[in-house]
C-alpha cells in the first residue's frame, strides 16, 4: 500500500477541512485514482448530519501516486482537528517569516502506527531552507467495512434553489439562534427564499426573492401536472445542525439546496464554478418532523 502527493493547493484544501472540523471531531477519508472522498457519517454528530464530498484530485494534488490491492484505494479514519492543524501549518498565509515552497503528503508507518506524514519544506525571509514535519495518526479500514459505506437515501426534491451566499445566511442564522432551536426553511419555484422561526414568544420571517432554480425539467408537463410557482415546500431543521453546515462558507463559490418536505434538506457546496467545480460536498441535513409544518 502506498500513497503519496504534493498539495498544490493548500489553502482550499485547508477550508474543506475547516468545515469539516466543526460538524464532526473524526473523518473518513477515501483516496482513489481520481478523486477524493471525505465522509461524515457519525449519527453522534449535531443533528445527524451527513457529509459525502467528492474533489478531484488534479483541483488539490501533483505528483499523485497511489497503489493499493483494493484497486489502487486508500480509505482511512482521521481525527480532523489533526488533520486541520497540519494544513494550518503548511500554509504560508499565516506567517510572514516563511513561504512554504512544497507540502508532501504521505502514507507512512511510524512505531507500528499508520500515520498521513506532512513534510512541510519553507523557506526564511534569509534565505535558509526549512523543513517542518507533522505525523497525523489514521486508521486504515478493511475493503469489507468500506463496502458497507452507503450515502442516505432520499426521495426525488420538491424543489431545487440557488441559495445566497453562506456568509449572509449565516449572518441572519446566528441572529435567530438564541429565539429558537427550530429554524423553518421554505422555497417555491418563483425564487422565494424564507427562513423562519416560530414559538410562543416570537415569530421572525426572513425572505430572499429571485433566486435562482438551477434544475428544469426536459419534458413539458399537462398543465394539470405542473406545481404552483407559488407553493411553499418546506422542512424543519435543527438551527444548531445548520449553522455547523453554514461553516462551509469558507469554501463555497455556489450552493444548491434541495428540499425533501418532510424528510431532509440536501445542500450541495461547489469547490469553484459549477461549471468546472474542483469538487462538492454534500451535507444532508435531517428533518425535524412536524405535522403542522
Amino acid at each position: 500500500m502506498r500513497f503519496r502527493a504534493s498539495i498544490e493547493n493548500v489553502a482550499t484544501f485547508f477550508k474543506i477541512i475547516q468545515s469539516i472540523e466543526r460538524l464532526q471531531k473524526k473523518c473518513i477519508i477515501k483516496f482513489t485514482e481520481t478523486n477524493m472522498h471525505i465522509i461524515c457519517n457519525n449519527d453522534a454528530n449535531e443533528g445527524g448530519i451527513q457529509v459525502w464530498s467528492q474533489i478531484k484530485v488534479a483541483s488539490l494534488f501533483s505528483g499523485y501516486r497511489i497503489q493499493s490491492n483494493a484497486n489502487n484505494e486508500i480509505t482511512m479514519t482521521i481525527t480532523s482537528e489533526a488533520l486541520l492543524a497540519a494544513l494550518k501549518s503548511a500554509s504560508s498565509s499565516g506567517t510572514s517569516a516563511y513561504e512554504t515552497e512544497e507540502v508532501v503528503m504521505k502514507l507512512a508507518k511510524k512505531n507500528a502506527q499508520a500515520v498521513l506524514a506532512f513534510e512541510i519544506n519553507s523557506l526564511t525571509r534569509v534565505g535558509r531552507r526549512v523543513r517542518v514535519s507533522h505525523d497525523v495518526k489514521i486508521e486504515v479500514m478493511r475493503p469489507a467495512d468500506v463496502a458497507r459505506l452507503s450515502e442516505p437515501m432520499c426521495p426525488e426534491p420538491d424543489l431545487h434553489i440557488l441559495l445566497p451566499p453562506l456568509q449572509k445566511l449565516r449572518t441572519v442564522v446566528d441572529r435567530l439562534k438564541p429565539m429558537s432551536d427550530i429554524l423553518a426553511i421554505r422555497a417555491n419555484n418563483n425564487g422565494c427564499l424564507r427562513l423562519s422561526i416560530n414559538t410562543e414568544s416570537v415569530k421572525v420571517d426572513t425572505e430572499w426573492k429571485r433566486c435562482s432554480h438551477p434544475i428544469t425539467k426536459d419534458k413539458a408537463q399537462d398543465a394539470e401536472d405542473t406545481p404552483d410557482p407559488d407553493q411553499f415546500f418546506a422542512v424543519l431543521v435543527s438551527i444548531r445542525s445548520f449553522l455547523k453546515f453554514l461553516n462551509s462558507h469558507v469554501v463555497s463559490t455556489t450552493t444548491i439546496a434541495c428540499i425533501c418536505q418532510n424528510h431532509c434538506m440536501i445542500l450541495y457546496v461547489y469547490i469553484g464554478d459549477v461549471a468546472d467545480a474542483g469538487g462538492v460536498l454534500t451535507f444532508y441535513v435531517p428533518a425535524i418532523i412536524d405535522d403542522e409544518i
